[in-house]
């Protein structure tokens, strides 16, 4: 596995245990983790930001993670991925993708850029699963025979 993959790998694994110190040890001091429209207090800048918000959506609002694909750059510090955002508490969730930039000399996240695959649905329940309309995704995609989790671990 590339580096880059490993460190997003356990990015996540600290994202869903909701580990801060495991979290904060995933970036740059500096790094700053972009979001489309719609949350409050984004750009997160920084990494005890960002690992303190992660730490609470995992706490109210049951989040957890998924990663559905990753492809790392072969000529720059960069990987992209797909994820799906389980929000566990409302039953909802939101998949989406990623691009990463990565320190050359430390391996570690310095940017995220976050696109969402469509609006955020938070009055539409993940169960039962009705692909493109239960949640966040994109309308007549084949996630299942895509291989893709249709619920959270």
């Amino acid at each position: 596995m590339h580096p880059y993959e490993t460190m997003i790998r356990r990015y996540f694994d600290a994202c869903n245990a909701g580990d801060h110190g495991a979290l904060v040890a995933c970036f740059t001091q500096d790094a700053v983790h972009y979001f489309p429209p719609g949350l409050p207090g984004v750009p997160w800048r920084g990494a005890e930001t960002i690992a303190r918000n992660w730490v609470w959506c995992v706490e109210n609002l049951g989040s957890q993670w998924s990663i559905e694909r990753v492809l790392v750059s072969r000529d720059s510090p960069e990987a992209v991925i797909e994820w799906t955002h389980w929000k566990r508490r409302s039953a909802t969730a939101q998949r989406g993708d990623e691009w990463y930039r990565f320190c050359e000399r430390t391996g570690l996240i310095s940017e995220i850029r976050a696109y969402y695959a469509a609006p955020a649905v938070s009055d539409v329940a993940v169960l039962p699963v009705v692909q493109g309309t239960h949640m966040g995704e994109l309308v007549g995609f084949d996630y299942a025979g895509r291989g893709y989790r249709l619920g959270p671990d």
